[in-house]
């Protein structure tokens, strides 16, 4: 006896949300997903099988796919070191992903480091928003120990030498060139070349290892 396939009904909103979220070439998409153009006109409904791999393809959260309409993500943080200072405007799921595995770790190990009875990471908590850019970049350097003398010959000595200077202080320093440990999914350093997140007890260094 054959088994009638479940085809849910999604919205075209939702799949074009999660195409669009995903960064995926249109012609990658086309090929993995042959009905992709009759989903969207309403033609053919995706079965459930082929809706959770379309899921797992743009990374997006399956039950995200079911809502009425695409959830609003909002940037997890303001602020973004990139290729001439550009402005993200639309995080890619690679970004996304990324900054919100980067806050899970750095939230376990404040926690960590607050039950452990460590105090603050004295350059961090020494200065805020208010305080001189000038002022802040001395506090830096001067706590990092990274004068013209200790960069030694080649930028990859230097970039070595400086994240060690910062993990001594202190700071999680993670360098990485794709989404956690899925080599499938590169970050793209035309989007971000790295990020900060500020913490008293454990301040975050993201670098994308792919640029």
């Amino acid at each position: 006896m054959s088994t009638v396939a479940v085809r849910v009904d999604v919205r075209r909103e939702l799949l074009e949300w999660a195409r669009d979220r995903s960064g995926l070439p249109a012609e990658d998409l086309a090929r993995r997903f042959p009905k992709f153009g009759e989903w969207l006109a309403g033609d053919i409904n995706p079965t459930l099988k082929q809706l959770e791999t379309f899921a797992q393809a743009t990374h997006a959260p399956i039950g995200f796919l079911l809502l009425e309409e695409p959830p609003e993500e909002s940037m997890p943080i303001p602020d973004f070191r990139t290729m001439g200072d550009a402005t993200v405007r639309n995080a890619s799921a690679d970004l996304l992903d990324t900054v919100y595995q980067c806050q899970q770790r750095q939230e376990w190990y404040s926690n960590f480091a607050r039950t452990s009875g460590e105090g603050p990471v004295k350059p961090v908590a020494s200065i805020d928003p208010n305080t001189d850019t000038v002022e802040a970049a001395r506090v830096f350097r001067n706590a990092l120990d990274f004068g013209r003398e200790q960069r030694g010959g080649t930028w990859s000595e230097a970039l070595r030498r400086l994240a060690e200077q910062a993990e001594n202080v202190g700071v999680l320093v993670m360098v990485n060139g794709v989404v956690g440990s899925n080599t499938h999914r590169k970050l793209n350093p035309r989007e971000f070349r790295g990020f900060a997140l500020v913490d008293a007890l454990a301040p975050l260094v993201f670098i994308n290892g792919a640029d």
